[in-house]
């Protein structure tokens, strides 16, 4: 980020002891959208995100399950650019609470998650790995995108994560899946024919203020830096072990460029055979090319965010990446 000029600061001084926010972060975001769009930022974050699930076909079929819930009062709102993708209101009832849910017919997840899937969009005879894989929600959607056919590999490394994890395999009708307790980084040891690959990669959360308050203050530059260089080192294990041709989604739960576009643009100057692909569904808006004034690989304006003020969602980033060769 370029040098904050002594207006800004103090501009965003003021905002950030109005809003409860660290005041690095308000300089960001008035130094990337303006002071109108920051001000609507803020006011989204502090408004309840709508409750979204995905219906399960590897259980029961979309029609059956949304007439079953349907007929207990959950209220259905098909979003358009996920096939099994819907907006639900439960009326004050907890969403798991169903029967339905126990039984894994539909799984509630969030929009921009859902969209990461739907993205990558793995046919049923891939190798498909999840880096990042528990809780379970984005690998289940792959099994079922894969119609239980082919290899699904979770990877996992926090050990207390495990268990969710395969709860929600399990409960799903997820066979095609290889579960896996290690480090990501070293994704190239298992030497398989890695036809695509999913890394919604660990990071500061920015994007998750209106689901968590807490991280208007949780989180420091630092932090952010350090969530940079671990998503690096993902990003450029998931490129090495990627096959030639292959395809893979980058996704983060963060607003921060500097772990969205400044990584993958680090990853295009590293590998120059990789390059970003166009996304074929409607949705969000176009990445960030220039962030901050810094120029960066043109092509990031084919990447994808989800931003509270303007799609009612967690802040969210998705990037298609293609591997022409050994890049």
């Amino acid at each position: 980020m370029k040098k904050v000029s002594k207006i800004l600061r103090e501009k965003a001084k003021v905002i950030a002891k109005e809003h409860g926010y660290l005041q690095y972060m308000i300089e960001r975001y008035l130094s990337l959208w303006g002071e109108e769009e920051t001000l609507r930022f803020i006011e989204a974050c502090d408004q309840p995100l709508r409750t979204a699930i995905r219906m399960n076909t590897l259980k029961h079929p979309t029609e059956g399950t949304v007439k079953k819930i349907s007929s207990k009062g959950v209220d259905l709102e098909k979003i358009p650019w996920l096939e099994d993708g819907f907006y639900a209101d439960f009326h004050g009832y907890s969403p798991g609470a169903l029967l339905e849910h126990m039984l894994g017919f539909y799984y509630v997840q969030g929009v921009p998650s859902m969209t990461a899937v739907a993205v990558l969009n793995p046919e049923p005879g891939d190798v498909v790995v999840d880096m990042a894989a528990a809780p379970g929600g984005k690998t289940t959607h792959l099994s079922q995108l894969m119609q239980n056919q082919g290899t699904l590999i979770a990877l996992e490394q926090d050990r207390l994560r495990m268990g969710s994890l395969t709860s929600n395999i399990m409960r799903c009708g997820v066979e095609n899946a290889i579960v896996f307790r290690g480090d990501a980084k070293k994704l190239e040891e298992l030497d398989f024919q890695i036809d695509k690959i999913l890394l919604d990669a660990p990071c500061s959360g920015e994007g998750l203020i209106p689901l968590d308050p807490t991280r208007k203050t949780s989180k420091t530059m630092a932090d952010i830096r350090f969530c940079a260089t671990v998503e690096n080192e993902l990003l450029d294990a998931a490129v090495r072990a990627l096959r030639p041709g292959g395809e893979m989604v980058y996704s983060t739960c963060t607003i921060a460029p500097e772990e969205n576009e400044y990584v993958v643009d680090d990853m295009l100057t590293r590998h120059p055979g990789l390059r970003v692909a166009p996304i074929s569904l409607e949705f969000g808006t176009p990445g960030y090319s220039s962030p901050y004034g810094v120029s960066m690989h043109e092509s990031l304006s084919l990447a994808r965010r989800f931003l509270p003020h303007l799609h009612g969602t967690e802040g969210f980033f998705i990037c298609r990446l293609v591997k022409e060769d050994r890049a």
